[in-house]
């Protein structure tokens, strides 16, 4: 029996050993094919920013833009995270065709430097100096979440060019209620993420967990879970296009510590709408209405739901954006 025992147990410990080298095999095979697939999407991710935009010298410094399409000149201004890249997609879901978009990075998006005054007037004075360059006298304003704030700042500071104003669940001042990142736990971790700049640890989050950034940019989870499989897409695509989340993050920075205060709104002359929704985590309603109220003949357009993303109201809005733009006798 005690030689049998010690069989047993030597073929025991012969298969542990073999299990062992099976599992830590299998564990680095993963981690392998989890270090490729990361590599190859984030590669993608850095020749599309690289390769995509164009640096163009200005009187307020140097300044990366794109462009798409032909017409009545469009500029888009992107929200936090974003970059020329998302300008011209948030562009294209608004408006057909028939416009010459024109979307720049901000400052510290993509390959937009930060100067001595990232302030949203000096970033006005960056979209004026890039029409000027581009000998573009007028444009459609378009200003998306963070985006807006510049945008506002461009009405007052150079209306002359400024044919209309689009502010889309803008990120501005409020007296009351003002626009914050959503506070949950998931949240918080995203943000660390952001200022950490931490590629990899965004895409496995997108990958393991994507309710977190769901959540993170400003949409509930369930909205997006309710909505149409386009529509789930849609909102995965935008989380995605944060990458790479290191070019990006000086500009997020920025906008995520915002001196905002009163403007003259009332000296805003030109037509303006402005869209939000009541269910937008980073609560954008307060500022909508604010900017509506004092901006003579606003319109205001208020989804009950759809988050920051408009989750499921693109219909509507590109329909709304229209309307908007057929009245301003811009289109």
């Amino acid at each position: 029996m005690g030689a049998q025992s010690h069989d047993v147990r030597q073929l025991f410990m012969g298969s542990l050993s073999i299990l062992l080298i099976v599992v830590s095999v299998a564990v680095l095979s993963a981690g392998g094919l989890v270090f490729v697939s990361y590599s190859a999407e984030i590669e993608r991710a850095r020749t599309a920013v690289i390769s995509g935009g164009r640096i163009l010298t200005t009187t307020s410094g140097p300044i990366e833009y794109a462009e798409n399409g032909s017409g009545i000149p469009l500029l888009s201004i992107h929200g936090a995270g974003g970059g020329f890249d998302q300008g011209l997609a948030n562009a294209v879901e608004l408006v057909g065709a028939g416009f010459r978009v024109i979307a720049p990075s901000r400052f510290g998006y993509l390959g937009t430097p930060i100067p001595a005054d990232a302030s949203p007037s000096a970033q006005a004075d960056a979209h004026a100096a890039l029409l000027v360059a581009l000998k573009v006298d007028w444009a459609v304003v378009v200003g998306i979440s963070a985006g807006a704030r510049s945008a506002l700042q461009l009405a007052l500071r150079h209306p002359d060019r400024v044919a209309a104003l689009v502010l889309m669940v803008p990120g501005t001042y409020a007296p009351e209620g003002p626009v914050a990142i959503e506070a949950s736990r998931g949240s918080r971790f995203a943000f660390w993420l952001v200022n950490a700049g931490a590629d990899f640890a965004w895409w496995a989050t997108e990958k393991i967990a994507p309710s977190v950034l769901i959540r993170f940019i400003g949409v509930p989870p369930e909205v997006v879970a309710a909505a149409p499989k386009t529509e789930q897409d849609r909102v995965m695509q935008i989380v995605s296009s944060v990458q790479p989340l290191s070019v990006r993050f000086p500009g997020i920075n920025i906008d995520s510590k915002p001196a905002l205060h009163r403007l003259p709104l009332e000296k805003i002359m030109v037509p303006t709408l402005v869209i939000s929704a009541r269910d937008d985590l980073f609560n954008t309603l307060p500022a909508a209405e604010f900017a509506a109220g004092g901006i003579p003949n606003a319109k205001l357009v208020v989804f009950g739901t759809g988050g920051h993303l408009l989750v499921g109201r693109g219909r509507e809005v590109r329909a709304i954006v229209g309307e908007f733009l057929a009245g301003a006798s811009v289109k």
